[in-house]
């Protein structure tokens, strides 16, 4: 197991969210995802919201992570009424610290690759499923198999 990067974004309100502020409460399932409203990234995040009551069942709190602006997450979180956080990762740090990062992405510059992470509340990463194929969508049974067995 290896220790969660410490993180600080902005969340689709423009407020400050740092993982230290969140862990310790909660397990944390990380989604990164390439763009907002491109449609595997709308299906993926969709399905979460769906299923957030699973995720909530599993006392673990989901976090949506891209490099788009936090006022382009503002209006995806809207236009698909989701029920968790979304942070901007519009520096592109984060995305490299989780070694999840497109340096090339269809011609564009620095882009999340698709995948999902679940942190414990000791901060430590316990599951890691990073694609390179961003028309794939992560195991997220998988993710709540894992965040069963942290009960």
């Amino acid at each position: 197991m290896k220790k969660a990067p410490e993180f600080t974004l902005l969340n689709t309100n423009g407020k400050k969210v740092s993982l230290n502020d969140i862990k310790g409460n909660q397990n944390i399932v990380l989604l990164f995802f390439p763009l907002a409203f491109s449609g595997v990234c709308t299906k993926e995040l969709c399905s979460t919201r769906d299923n957030m009551k699973i995720y909530e069942s599993l006392d673990a709190e989901v976090i949506g992570i891209s490099v788009d602006s936090f006022f382009t997450l503002k209006a995806f979180k809207e236009a698909n009424n989701l029920n968790f956080s979304l942070l901007s990762d519009f520096n592109k740090e984060v995305s490299k610290k989780y070694d999840t990062f497109y340096e090339d992405y269809f011609g564009m510059k620095g882009v999340s690759k698709r995948s999902a992470f679940v942190i414990d509340k000791n901060g430590e990463i316990v599951h890691s499923e990073i694609l390179e194929d961003s028309d794939k969508i992560p195991d997220l049974n998988k993710v709540q198999e894992v965040l069963a067995g942290l009960q």
